[in-house]
């Protein structure tokens, strides 16, 4: 009796082999996707629509570090007051990072 031929694995299809190569990597990027990229995106949806917000009077902080008033609103820029001596500067509306006036929610009656 030949021992070899009973000890033997039966051969893997190439079909099932590739399937279980991939399914390892695609369960892999799922995961990247829901924990790393997704989050991501909506922070950045949040950001843009916060500068899209912004309205002069509102109190906002740059990435930079400065607070200052809004004073003008530009399609790409933003002056912004940034001391008692009324001291302008105008800055990309990318650069904000916070605004830090409250916004009150008015009802309509």
């Amino acid at each position: 009796m030949n021992i070899s031929l009973l000890t033997a694995a039966p051969p893997m299809s190439s079909a099932m082999g590739l399937l279980t190569t991939f399914v390892p990597l695609a369960f892999i990027l799922v995961i990247f996707y829901f924990f790393i990229i997704r989050p991501q995106q909506k922070r950045e949806k949040k950001a843009q629509n916060m500068r899209s917000s912004i309205e002069v009077g509102d109190d906002v902080v740059t990435i930079g570090g400065m607070v200052g008033t809004v004073v003008s609103l530009r399609e790409d820029t933003i002056v912004i007051e940034t001391s008692g001596d009324r001291n302008k500067v105008r800055i990309s509306r990318w650069a904000i990072q916070q605004n830090s006036t409250p916004k009150t929610d008015i009802v309509a009656k």
